[in-house]
């Protein structure tokens, strides 16, 4: 038998032949692409979970035989998978996950006897010695006749044969199934499995237009295959959702960008509750791979730039903070990009004064329905500032509270709770002052959010007692104000709240 010669990432050479053999012979390289698999189908979902349905023609004999499957994805949950042919039923089935390389050829001769083949450089004189492999942990350990040696990384012409493969080694990740069948022929043989390492995700880019305030968006969906295998020409259908699958249980992160979610239903299938984005045509996910393919494209939708700031309870800044920018849009059928969008990473661009566009911010959305509105920071304003500050804090009598009652935000509602003990009933009235300043030449808006008013039950009686501004009460935690500020100017508003925090 002749040897086949490999490379050892540490720096040794390797080879293994029978017992004997002095000769190698080069093999052709297959082509990268073509693999056992055959008819193939692939849908990937969001949570780097995808399921493989693969039909191959295979002979199987009558009665009891073995059936290997190569070409199988290496991170296969093997408890996940279903086997179908005609006449045939499964006994046993088997995944060899252990790839033939040189580390793992080292690892499975612990134990066992290999060759050294040691090249003078000086005279090029080849000199064997048999040697019995102790350990591969940090470093290749081997005893020849009564020393041991350490087979160093040093780039010295040191080779090892081995007498065989070692077993349950396999060049690529394989299946293997005993089967019986009542039959023999060649039939249709489907299998069918759940494998991590694949995974997609959307990405966006935004081209937006101050001047329109518009933007023009395309999406991509990026698929990325890290199972250690090619899936080649696979019919592939991507998921927008997140199942439930062992220790994942299908929640996603909450989508903090989203104002206000849609109530629209998308022209697109629906498997369950989970939207489905094909790619059109057969494609070949090469392992290893990041593979990109357009799935949006819309141009002139409505969108707005924002300026916002939000402030905490008894803030007081000791220097100015710039503001948000954000860019606001609406994914609805109409005046909006009219899709529902996966999630992923939203890239927004703009024109310079030459007509080229730049990078202005990023961020991430979650799982969107159509109609939705969208509002997305991109980064700190440059020229925007806000400092909030304590003008004024004091405490007031019970008296002055009830004077006021006529200035509630909120009222209790139901008592939801019984205690014994009431919390000692203090009153502060406090004047909040928000400086805001503008370098641009333009005039803008900035929406102002003080945050931190709902405490408990307990608060709920607070009041806004005057307010330079009238504000919008968005929920017993948040007021804002949409504040006009002038260019290349400044603007101070004034709000003064009672409440017994």
């Amino acid at each position: 038998m002749n040897a086949i010669k490999l490379g050892l990432v540490s720096g040794l050479a390797l080879g293994m032949s029978a017992l004997g053999a002095t000769t190698a012979t080069s093999q052709s390289l297959p082509d990268p692409d073509e693999t056992a698999q055959g008819d193939v189908a692939v849908t990937i979902y969001n949570n780097n979970l995808a399921l493989v349905q693969d039909v191959r023609q295979i002979n199987i004999e009558r009665g009891r035989s073995r059936v290997e499957f190569p070409d199988v994805s290496a991170t296969i949950q093997p408890q996940t998978l279903s086997f179908f042919a005609p006449n045939t039923s499964i006994i046993e089935q088997n995944f060899d996950f252990d790839l033939l390389t040189p580390a793992k050829m080292m690892e499975k001769a612990i134990g066992q006897t290999v060759t050294l083949l040691r090249t003078n450089p000086a005279t090029g004189r080849e000199t064997r010695e048999r040697a019995k492999v102790l350990s591969t942990a940090g470093g290749v350990v081997v005893q020849i006749g009564d020393r041991i040696e350490v087979l160093r990384d040093d780039g010295l012409p040191v080779r090892v044969i081995f007498d065989r493969v070692p077993p349950n080694l396999r060049a690529r990740p394989t299946l293997s199934v005993n089967l019986n069948s009542t039959r023999s022929g060649t039939r249709p043989v489907s299998i069918r499995y759940l494998t991590g390492g694949l995974g997609w995700n959307a990405d966006y880019v935004a081209l937006y237009n101050e001047q329109t305030d518009s933007i023009d968006m395309q999406g991509w969906v990026t698929l990325t295959n890290n199972t250690g295998t090619t899936f080649n020409q696979a019919k592939t259908l991507l998921v927008a959702g997140n199942p439930n699958n062992r220790g994942n249980r299908g929640r996603a992160g909450g989508n903090r960008n989203l104002i206000q979610p849609g109530t629209e239903t998308a022209a697109r299938e629906q498997l369950g509750d989970f939207y489905l984005y094909p790619i059109s045509g057969r494609t070949t996910i090469a392992n290893a791979q990041t593979k990109q393919v357009s799935f949006l494209d819309v141009q002139s939708v409505p969108a707005r730039k924002i300026y916002e700031r939000t402030v905490g309870w008894l803030s007081n800044d000791r220097s100015p903070v710039n503001v948000s920018s954000a860019i606001s849009f609406s994914t609805s059928r109409d005046q909006g990009l009219g899709d529902a969008l996966p999630s992923g990473t939203v890239r927004f661009y703009q024109r310079d004064n030459q007509g080229t566009p730049q990078f202005i911010g990023e961020n991430n959305i979650g799982h969107t329905p159509m109609g939705s509105e969208l509002s997305l920071r991109t980064g700190d304003a440059f020229d925007i500032f806000v400092q909030a500050e304590i003008e004024k804090r004091e405490e007031i009598t019970s008296s002055e509270w009830e004077r006021t009652a006529r200035f509630r935000v909120l009222e209790d509602g139901e008592t939801t709770r019984q205690v014994e003990v009431e919390r000692p009933k203090k009153y502060y009235r406090t004047t909040m002052r928000y400086t805001l300043t503008n370098a641009k030449s333009s005039s803008i808006d900035v929406d102002l959010t003080q945050s931190g008013l709902y405490r408990g039950y307990w608060s709920n009686d607070y009041r806004v007692v005057s307010e330079d501004i009238t504000g919008e009460q968005i929920n017993y935690d948040r007021r804002k104000w949409i504040v006009p500020v002038p260019a290349n100017g400044k603007r101070v508003v004034r709000v003064t709240y009672e409440t017994r925090y």
